[in-house]
């Protein structure tokens, strides 16, 4: 958990709200987790919904993807880890000059406001790309937040030039690679780089568009919204545009005077986690547009889904209100067999939920065009997840968000459906879905119906009262994590119903020897903890990055740095590929077409002041990176 997830954690803990989720609660031992394995992973492959979905077919089917490296050991080194026979170069870094009249990425003083606006935004984390042509892109990254004890020299935003400067180096970093000799180059200056940030002009649509509860002072339209920030990871549309997630909008907001009583305790405050106190990022003082008392309809023009063009630098970014707003991890979006588009999103908090959109429209393939507004027009559900007792499995139905239906009426406090986008969370409570252990990315396999979603920790669970034990968080004071996934009844993204079961429960089997020790396919060999990117590659291997504990002790004793590791979903197979540097997340991941390079982001090398130097090593200040990986035979990444 980085940083700013600490701080807002410690600052808007998550209320007690009543759970919902009507399950069967199942806490599971270790024992009952391995008890039905006759052969393999039993668990997992013992004929229930998703096994046998995999186990069909051919053999090439049921053996899965290759994955063909050897895999590496924890460590705890300052640099990048990766198998025999890979390498590893810096494609971009935090500061670095894309944009005209940019300059060098200065050390002593971290830059300025005007120098920050025109370079490589911090903190990079979930990516795109996008292909011009075999030796031409674009890649979209997302700048989460800014580590302050790096980007200001006396590590505090104090005044509104400081302001300007933090505000610069969120949001959305595009630009322009070539592959030059074999090398993929970052071209600086390129015609459709460009840099989004927290002050870009963007438009408001979908059906809260124009609602009272958007419109502000400076738009009593509430359609035009200034900026994106807290750009946790992403999505890409088949239509060819970038999706990216504002997640802890929340804590950028605050104020010095004392808020409105109706504001200050309302329902929608309390659960969006939004105060007067903030969390730290100390915007507020300096940018009466983060003054709760001033704005306080502000926050509720964040937390949603932001559509970019990547091949137009002067389109304007859409937030698209009809895929909710939450805290937004990542937007995974998947083409129906019946042509309608299906978006699956996490709520990244402890005790929030999981998400599902679907098109009204069908997607048109011969015309792009057309497909432009798609995500305007739909139907948004929120999941529930209902466990065989005494096992890690179980079945689950998607439940309407819709206006006047399951509860949603104006007796509840939801007048129109504008009121239920807005305030999804409180809408996901009144039908009754399942609190789980902050989702976070959600990844559909490339062949197959099958949907995986990292949960990655929480440590409220069986402690709060709206978070009890239940199938797919099966322990108490999680902080390990697991992988869920799912599969759609009769393979129909669009269906109500689902089954499911763990992938992978993460833990320490040195020192465990019940449910805390994981699930059978973690060993010694690749434990981890804290899932939290996920992505498939074209071959059906699944990525799993982490972003958990590196402290190397207690819980967490030989686990290492953070790390990204490889998963064959079929045999549950999980191999350790990458460590990073000290103090860091990975996170935001890509693949050229041919799969030959990987690219993979390294953010906040040495928060808190820890002591990394990456990537350049020596004395240097520490950069979030975009690293560009290859096999040295030039085969492709994984096989």
């Amino acid at each position: 958990m980085n940083t700013f997830d600490e701080n807002d954690q410690r600052n808007h803990p998550r209320p007690d709200e009543t759970d919902f989720s009507r399950m069967v609660d199942a806490a599971l031992s270790r024992r009952q987790l391995l008890g039905a394995a006759g052969a393999g992973l039993g668990l997992f492959f013992g004929g229930h919904g998703l096994a046998q979905a995999a186990m069909a077919g051919q053999t090439t089917k049921r053996t899965g993807p290759a994955i063909g490296f050897t895999p590496i050991a924890a460590n705890g080194l300052d640099t990048l880890t990766l198998p025999a026979g890979y390498q590893w170069r810096v494609l971009a870094s935090w500061g670095d000059a894309f944009l005209p009249g940019g300059t060098p990425f200065d050390p002593v003083t971290r830059g300025t406001a005007a120098s920050q606006a025109l370079s490589i935004g911090d903190n990079n984390d979930g990516m795109s790309f996008f292909s011009l042509s075999a030796d031409h892109a674009v890649i979209a990254v997302n700048n989460e937040y800014a580590n302050y004890e790096y980007l200001f020299v006396n590590g505090r935003c104090s005044s509104l030039e400081d302001t300007r400067k933090a505000q610069a180096a969120h949001g959305v970093s595009v630009f322009e690679v070539r592959r030059v000799a074999g090398v993929w180059q970052l071209q600086p200056n390129a015609r459709l780089n460009r840099r989004i940030t927290a002050n870009t002009e963007m438009r408001l649509s979908g059906p809260a568009a124009g609602s009272a509860l958007l419109k502000t002072q400076a738009d009593p339209s509430g359609t035009v919204a200034l900026g994106t920030f807290n750009n946790c990871a992403n999505g890409r549309t088949p239509w060819g545009t970038y999706l990216t997630c504002e997640e802890n909008f929340n804590g950028y907001f605050g104020s010095a005077e004392s808020l409105p009583q109706n504001v200050a305790e309302s329902a929608a405050f309390k659960r969006y986690g939004i105060s007067a106190k903030g969390a730290g990022i100390n915007w507020h003082p300096f940018d009466e547009r983060f003054d709760l008392a001033k704005n306080p309809n502000e926050p509720n023009r964040f937390g949603w889904v932001v559509e970019i063009d990547p091949m137009d630098p002067t389109s304007t970014p859409i937030k698209r209100t009809a895929l909710g707003r939450l805290k937004h991890e990542n937007a995974e979006v998947v083409v129906n067999v019946d042509g309608h588009v299906v978006v699956y999103m996490g709520d990244d908090e402890k005790g929030e939920h999981i998400y599902k959109f679907v098109s009204a429209k069908k997607f048109d393939a011969k015309n792009p065009k057309a497909n432009r507004d798609l995500l305007d027009e739909g139907t948004l559900y929120v999941a529930r997840f209902a466990a065989v007792d005494g096992k890690a499995e179980g079945e689950g139905e998607w439940l309407e968000l819709t206006h006047g239906k399951h509860g949603l009426t104006a007796e509840a406090g939801f007048k129109d459906q504008a009121d239920v986008l807005v305030h999804t969370r409180l809408a996901a409570t009144v039908v009754g879905a399942t609190t789980m252990d902050r989702p976070e990315w959600i990844a559909a396999h490339p062949t197959q119906a099958q949907v995986y979603v990292t949960l990655t920790n929480n440590s409220d669970r069986g402690v709060k009262p709206n978070q009890s034990v239940n199938g797919p968080n099966p322990r108490a004071k999680n902080v390990y994590g697991q992988i869920v996934r799912w599969t759609p009844k009769g393979n129909d993204h669009t269906a109500n119903q689902f089954t499911w079961d763990i992938f992978a429960l993460a833990g320490n089997p040195t020192l465990h020897k019940d449910a805390y020790a994981g699930s059978a396919n973690i060993t010694p060999d690749n434990m981890f903890n804290s899932p939290d990117g996920l992505a498939f590659d074209r071959d059906g291997r699944l990525w799993i990055q982490t972003d958990g504990d590196y402290s190397n002790a207690k819980d967490f004793a030989g686990m290492g740095n953070n790390q990204m590791l490889c998963a064959n979903p079929v045999t549950g197979d999980i191999k350790r590929f990458l460590v990073g540097p000290v103090a860091c997340e990975i996170t935001g991941i890509a693949f050229t077409p041919d799969q030959k390079t990987m690219f993979v982001g390294i953010q906040h090398p040495g928060e808190k002041l820890a002591p990394s130097h990456f990537p350049t090593g020596g004395d240097a200040v520490p950069r979030s990176s975009i690293i560009a990986i290859s096999r040295r035979d030039g085969g492709v990444v994984g096989a």
